[in-house]
């Protein structure tokens, strides 16, 4: 009968294990931040796998293990951006607060990541955004697990009563969703002309919320 594993040798291995996904992850930043670097100097479409990886400090069989296409690291810029401003909301859940300004606070976290970058290169990622969505739908790749920027508030806001019992905050965290990625893409074009991206998302959203809190 094999023995047990001793408390020492399974803690070894958790470590082990830890030590593993953070080098896996700094890996995996390292290679979204070079080639961060080189979109804003050569542009999206001039640069290749093979740049990104000299850049790195990787090799290629390395860069495929983690993005099996250049687009899937544009779409992590994306992912990163959401989960920084999604981050901003969750922490204004630890106090008193209101749904609108959370909403604000967090498309501003948005819009400062947005503006480090060329708006060209803020318009491809929001498009591979929607075809990563697509191939989701298509079933030819899994749902990602990552939440939605809103969908904390959302849940709390029920919960708190700040959003009627009958709203069904998955779907308003998806279409809130839609509103951001479209008026990323509008403030990226130039369309919004001096208003911020933040103040001109957070009053569509806004609009929206006021429509939901009517009684169905």
């Amino acid at each position: 009968m094999p023995r047990a594993a001793s408390p020492q040798r399974a803690d070894r291995s958790q470590r082990r294990t830890s030590l593993q996904q953070e080098r896996s992850r700094a890996t995996k930043r390292t290679l979204v931040q070079a080639a961060m670097a080189l979109w804003r100097t050569k542009g999206y479409a001039d640069t290749t796998v093979a740049d990104i990886c000299t850049a790195a400090g990787v090799s290629k069989a390395l860069f495929y293990f983690y993005f099996p296409r250049k687009e899937d690291v544009l779409f992590e810029v994306g992912v990163m951006s959401t989960r920084s401003a999604r981050r901003t909301a969750e922490v204004l859940l630890d106090k008193p607060y209101e749904v609108t300004s959370v909403i604000t606070a967090a498309l501003a976290d948005l819009e400062r990541s947005m503006a480090r970058n060329p708006p060209e290169l803020i318009i491809a990622a929001i498009l591979e955004g929607y075809r990563h969505e697509h191939r989701i739908l298509a079933g030819a790749e899994s749902v990602d697990d990552d939440r939605g920027m809103f969908s904390a508030l959302f849940d709390r806001a029920r919960q708190d009563g700040k959003l009627p019992g009958h709203v069904d905050v998955t779907h308003l965290a998806y279409l809130a969703h839609t509103l951001v990625s479209e008026g990323a893409r509008h403030w990226a074009a130039g369309a919004f002309g001096d208003r911020s991206f933040a103040e001109v998302v957070g009053a569509d959203i806004a609009t929206l919320l006021a429509g939901l809190r009517r009684e169905p």
